[in-house]
């Protein structure tokens, strides 16, 4: 099933840096590491990180149709709290931060920063 969402999948690894492959995705998915959420036209991509004192869904893909991913929300987060989660997070690219995931969403825009240094 997850084949069908190549193109969408694909297109978002194109702004990970080169942290996943689409067979690394389909394999995660596939082990249950990562949960596959789908619509007609688009995926996202989560996982569960767990620290010492937090769990949280990490959405980590997402690609497709945007009212498509903005109706996928709840339930992640719903998935999230029965996994004991306390937070979500969005990791992506800049232009998500004028989509759903705004304030009339419950979203804070905490405006971090992540920087990179290959070794």
């Amino acid at each position: 099933m997850i084949e069908q969402y190549r193109k969408q999948i694909e297109a978002a690894l194109e702004y990970a840096g080169g942290s996943h492959a689409f067979d690394d995705i389909a394999e995660g998915v596939a082990s249950g590491r990562f949960q596959m959420w789908n619509g007609p036209q688009s995926v996202m991509i989560t996982e569960v990180l767990e620290s010492p004192r937090e769990k949280a869904v990490n959405v980590f893909l997402a690609g497709g149709n945007l009212a498509e991913l903005e109706a996928m929300e709840p339930l992640v987060c719903a998935f999230g709290r029965t996994r004991g989660c306390a937070l979500i997070y969005m990791t992506g690219r800049r232009g998500w931060e004028r989509s759903f995931l705004t304030s009339r969403a419950g979203w804070e825009d905490k405006r971090l920063v992540v920087l990179e240094k290959r070794l």
